[in-house]
């Protein structure tokens, strides 16, 4: 890790050394995440902006060193990274804002954002020579495991709730993994999976756990900044479960700052259902996300469904550090906004995939967005993820489709009707 400065503790600031070979700081269990910090002035002498515009490489990997890896690791051969920004004029003008764009993380190789951390932790998994990744999820994360896992013929488990959608599911066995269905929440999923990978000292891949997810995760920030010629938008939306996603678009702005890329950060707005809002709870209450309690999540959008959002320390601080806020919105406004964000951009995602957009039109409501602001919103996932919630919103919008018989009258009769 060339540009790794070490590995701090986001609660007390312990430093660890870069080639630390924990996951935790120890003075803190499982809560003690690690934050990986980097040589900013060494980096600043070899890797400039018009380097990284000349690099023919448009995968994550061409943020190298950004990154906690070795200058000779090899990566997987999927490409992961490089997805699309889409100037939204139909959004900006529902909502009153002077631009929107639309980060299309539906477009990875296995369908959402979550593929940037998998890479990540690929590359570590062999640096650290194990034979077996695993990780608890709600869906997205264990596909993007197992998918990656598959690439380069790795072994992998996967814990995920008996309840995550069939789809979700299907990605799991498709790739071959080992699947364990939980019969229980994500957040029992997920302390099976940290027992088993303690007992068999299998690579464990959790978000807000394992450090080097926000480093993967973080690039799609990196893109949506390069995408915009450095100017930094004034608003970027993401929505949020364990919390791991807002932290790697924070960590972007930051290392863009301290390169000196950027010349201001972005306010960072996180979303969540009303159904699984521990971080708006403790936003609005201004309460202590190490010690508060976890509550009892329930949402159409599964894949922030999180009853203790375990990457919380480092989600509060993106919107806090920034002057953002966190929202709260409904599943029928989550639900609403999957069709909206579809025929307003062309990006169909699933309903944590289009959380942003509702949260964006909650924000504008409420004057915490106007005519001048420039906005992103970070759609994590394809809308065929999950089908089921896509048709129920459809259904919502009064759209269906037309039923007729194989002949031009009938077809003229419907389309009159």
């Amino acid at each position: 890790m060339n540009n790794v400065v070490g590995l701090t503790c986001v609660i007390f600031g312990t430093t660890y050394p870069a080639d630390f070979a924990g996951y935790v700081c120890p003075d803190h269990g499982n809560e003690g995440i690690l934050d990986v910090t980097y040589d900013y002035d060494a980096i600043s002498e070899v890797f400039t902006k018009e380097a990284l515009a000349a690099d023919p490489d448009h995968t994550m990997w061409r943020y190298r060193p950004l990154l906690p890896i070795s200058g000779n690791a090899v990566v997987p051969p999927l490409t992961v990274g490089g997805t699309p920004l889409y100037d939204a004029p139909a959004l900006a003008g529902a909502v009153g804002v002077a631009r929107v764009w639309v980060k299309d993380e539906g477009r990875e190789p296995t369908a959402s954002l979550k593929d940037r951390a998998s890479a990540m932790a690929v590359v570590k998994a062999q640096e650290r020579g194990a034979d077996v990744r695993t990780t608890a999820s709600t869906g997205n994360a264990a596909a993007a495991l197992s998918g990656i896992s598959a690439s380069v013929g790795q072994r992998n488990v996967i814990f995920v709730p008996a309840s995550a959608p069939e789809a979700k599911i299907a990605q799991l066995l498709a790739y071959g993994s080992t699947v364990a269905l939980v019969n229980g929440t994500y957040g029992d999923a997920f302390e099976l999976c940290m027992e088993a990978s303690a007992e068999y000292g299998w690579y464990n891949r959790n978000t807000g756990y394992n450090p080097f997810m926000t480093e993967g995760k973080k690039t799609a920030g990196l893109e949506i900044l390069e995408d915009l010629g450095w100017e930094a938008p004034n608003a970027i939306f993401v929505s949020v479960g364990d919390g791991s996603i807002i932290g790697g678009v924070h960590k972007a702005m930051k290392d863009a700052a301290a390169l000196g890329w950027i010349d201001r950060m972005p306010r960072i707005y996180g979303v969540q259902s009303a159904g699984s809002d521990y971080l708006v709870q403790a936003f609005e209450g201004g309460e202590d996300v190490l010690t508060k309690a976890p509550i009892s999540a329930d949402t159409i959008a599964d894949s922030i469904s999180a009853d203790l959002p375990r990457d919380r320390i480092k989600a509060m601080a993106a919107v806090i550090e920034t002057g953002g806020e966190y929202l709260r919105v409904s599943d029928d406004e989550i639900l609403a906004a999957i069709p909206t964000l579809a025929r307003g951009s062309g990006v169909f995602a699933e309903p944590a995939g289009a959380a942003p957009y509702a949260g964006l039109v909650v924000a504008a409501a409420r004057g915490l967005v106007g005519p001048s602001d420039r906005v992103v919103l970070l759609a994590t996932g394809s809308g065929l993820k999950d089908v089921a919630s896509a048709m129920k919103a459809v259904a919502a919008a009064g759209t269906e489709p037309m039923r007729v018989d194989p002949n031009l009258e009938a077809l003229k009769a419907a389309l009159k009707h």
